[in-house]
């Protein structure tokens, strides 16, 4: 049971990392490669302004990293852990989705 102050503030920020759809993206698209935000930009089909401010708060999170590279700043996930950490959450998500264990699933809608 998790009840260290430290690793429930780690799980909260990176639940908070994942809330959105944006966030997930980017992660998605750094888990593959590292990339340069102008490109995550138009990948992810947003503003430079608004993925400037997704950037911030994973970089708040701590899940990635601004690297300098001249004159320009590429992001990375800031552990490749992260990266296979996200493909088994990704399955794990889904193995529970067709799963459907839960004896009041088909009831409530629950799980």
């Amino acid at each position: 049971m998790l009840t260290v102050a430290p690793d429930i503030d780690v799980l909260a920020r990176f639940g908070r990392a994942l809330a959105d759809p944006i966030r997930c993206r980017i992660l998605l698209a750094l888990r593959a490669a590292p990339a340069y935000p102008a490109d995550l930009a138009d990948d992810s089909g947003v503003s430079r302004t608004r993925l400037s401010n997704h950037l911030a708060c994973l970089r708040d999170c701590g899940l990635v990293v601004a690297v300098p590279d001249g004159r320009r700043t590429r992001y990375e996930l800031a552990d490749e852990r992260l990266g296979r950490a996200l493909d088994d959450l990704r399955l794990v998500v889904v193995a529970v989705e067709n799963d459907k264990t839960c004896p009041d699933a088909g009831e409530k809608g629950c799980c």
